[in-house]
């Protein structure tokens, strides 16, 4: 891996003049920069060690405006390097530099006081002094503090063995998380709940475009390492993108490790990506607008934030009240931040919240969950399993982490697709309330919706997957031996002769298959009068609803759920790419606006879109997948 140093410090102590005298590069990329004589965007240089390793650099601005381009940097950075100048000493900007390292949990730096040729030795003295005593108590405590002159180039060498060292450390510390996640992960149980590795993840900084070439996108690539040809996802957005080409340090390679990267894209346009943007293969990485965090400093109820994750910034609103004003026994808080816009996350990730007022104006916050429970499931976030979750991820065990997510939230789905997962005291209940339900004898269909029913009491899951969940869980019950099945019944042990099923009615049969295959269209026509015609009574279309077969949008509109599942996978991916008006998903889909109203309504309602004054976006459920279980309240009964 290469290791990524940022600097940091006021307005005009000499960032990038240290980058240009160390490297050779000049890392002010834009015109308006070097003809004002200060770095405005971030930039980026590298250099070369006598050892071979390279260590990458991002030069960040130092004026106090350009606060949010600075996190651009530090956002994705191993180590620091924090400048000083020696005439003019330790100014705002250096101590807010540092509180945002520090809130960011940067442990690995180098201070350097430059412009030792125009302060002379005594000031320098003094300012190196300064420096190190502005430093304790900071996450960079106990850093080297070196003094150079860009100029004359003295004290470079000693900067140079100082910035081996400090690439070193930064190395071990940064591999250390993923050596002890993959030895977690190989000394696991092969049945183990435990997610899939952590991938590659490459938050994007700058987009551009070159002549014959496509789409370039440049970032600080963490995690695995990316080899040409790779298909990654655009979170938010959830699409597919392939890698045509990677660069690092201006060469093509084969494949790249962590460090600064440039990748080459096809299959996406410029228009479509943008800084704070994420590309992956890791399937914990998630678009979210709603985490729960734990706070370095306790902020107060509906305070507001700028939030800063990776290359990401959005407006934010911190929730301290009812189960959320939760405080750990460590004497931190935990907050729910609501974010403006969905941004990448996962679990562990650190982002800083920027306050314009209040006491604590840069507070540090680590993600316990990037996707906080809802519904039922909020009864579960008491302050002991919050803890537990919050020890969980402050060991950085990936198996510990899923398993108090799950007790967190009482059920849930595999990163990717898989089965739903379920906490053991809510299986106990869910079992427990099957056997009193099967007295002594129960007709399998009522016995699978009894355990949906039990499931969806208890933890926030769609009809569809509890449908499914409750059914293995019955299947297990019988395997166990603790019920008996006979055709389609289910009884106790030792209960006697089962009552026999319902004899089936071909008849009735027919017509709703009838009903749902002239549903199965992109404009069905009015559901009562096609009920009529298929010879389907009120009570069979009730039972096709509540069987998945159908998807009632309004009293008399009605979509067979194979058609509804493709117009809302249609309606999700047209949203990942903008802002979805009813007019395009009229065009997309060769329905009518009286249709796609309904569709979008639905959707919305349902939390797997939002409604935005440009059109609708993807919404807090939109990578949970199409729920069919349950429709607007107006659904013909």
């Amino acid at each position: 891996m290469t290791v990524v140093i940022g600097t940091a410090g006021h307005i005009d102590h000499g960032k990038t003049t240290l980058l240009r005298a160390l490297t050779g590069i000049d890392a002010d990329r834009l015109p308006e920069e070097r003809r004002r004589g200060m770095t405005i965007d971030v930039g980026y240089a590298h250099l070369t060690l006598p050892s071979g390793e390279t260590l990458d650099f991002v030069d960040v601005p130092g004026h106090d405006r350009l606060v949010g381009n600075m996190l651009v940097g530090a956002g994705e950075i191993d180590a620091a390097l924090l400048v000083v100048a020696a005439d003019d000493g330790p100014r705002a900007q250096t101590i807010e530099h540092l509180a945002l390292l520090d809130a960011l949990g940067i442990g690995d730096g180098v201070a350097v006081v430059t412009k030792t040729d125009v302060a002379g030795p005594e000031r320098t003295a003094e300012v190196v002094g300064a420096v190190g005593r502005l430093l304790d108590g900071t996450s960079l405590a106990g850093s080297r503090v070196v003094a150079v002159s860009s100029v004359s180039g003295e004290g470079l060498d000693a900067l140079r063995a100082a910035l081996a060292d400090l690439g070193e450390r930064a190395a071990v510390r940064a591999a250390g998380p993923m050596a002890a996640a993959a030895s977690a992960a190989s000394a696991a149980p092969a049945s183990a709940a435990a997610p899939a590795a952590a991938g590659a993840r490459l938050a994007i900084d700058r987009v551009f475009g070159v002549k014959g070439r496509g789409v370039v996108v440049t970032g600080t690539l963490r995690g695995g390492s990316l080899a040409r040809g790779a298909t990654l996802r655009l979170v938010p957005g959830d699409r597919p993108v392939r890698v045509r080409e990677i660069q690092v340090h201006n060469a093509t390679v084969e494949a790249a490790g962590p460090g600064r990267t440039a990748l080459n894209l096809a299959g996406v346009e410029a228009a479509d990506l943008h800084r704070g943007v994420v590309l992956t293969d890791d399937v914990s990485v998630v678009a979210s607008d709603r985490l729960l965090v734990r706070l370095a400093a306790a902020l107060p109820d509906r305070g507001r934030a700028r939030i800063h994750l990776g290359t990401a910034a959005a407006d934010a609103t911190v929730g301290r009240s009812g189960r959320d004003a939760i405080d750990l026994p460590d004497g931190t808080s935990v907050a729910i931040v609501r974010v403006a816009a969905p941004i990448a996350v996962a679990t562990g990730d650190r982002v800083v919240l920027r306050r314009t007022s209040g006491a604590e104006r840069i507070v540090g916050a680590v993600v316990l969950d990037p996707l906080p429970a809802r519904g039922i499931s909020r009864r579960r976030q008491t302050t002991e399993r919050v803890a537990r979750l919050a020890a969980a991820v402050a060991d950085e065990g990936a198996p510990a982490i899923e398993a108090a997510r799950l007790d967190l939230h009482g059920a849930l789905l595999q990163p990717g697709p898989g089965p739903l997962r379920i906490a053991p005291d809510i299986e106990i209940a869910v079992e427990s309330d099957l056997l009193a339900a099967v007295d002594p004898a129960l007709d399998l269909p009522a016995a699978r919706a009894a355990a949906a029913a039990s499931l969806r009491r208890r933890a926030t899951i769609d009809r569809t997957t509890a449908a499914t969940a409750g059914a293995a869980l019955l299947d297990r019950l019988v395997l166990a031996g603790r019920l008996i099945r006979h055709g389609a019944t289910i009884g106790r042990p030792g209960s006697g002769p089962l009552t026999p099923a319902p004899a089936a009615d071909p008849a009735r049969d027919a017509a709703k298959d009838r009903l749902e295959r002239a549903l199965a269209v992109v404009a069905p026509p009015p559901l009562a009068e096609t009920a009529r015609a298929s010879g389907c009574p009120p009570d069979a279309v009730r039972e096709l609803e509540r069987d998945g077969r159908i998807v009632v949008l309004e009293p008399d509109l009605a979509y067979a759920a194979s058609t509804y599942r493709q117009l809302a996978t249609t309606a999700i991916a047209a949203a990942g790419r903008g802002p979805l008006t009813p007019a395009a998903l009229r065009d997309a889909t060769g329905s009518s606006r009286k249709y796609v109203m309904a569709i979008l309504a639905d959707l919305d309602r349902r939390g797997i879109l939002r409604r935005t004054p440009d059109g609708h976006l993807p919404g807090p459920r939109a990578h949970a997948g199409i729920d069919l279980g349950s429709a607007t309240p107006t659904n013909a009964r």
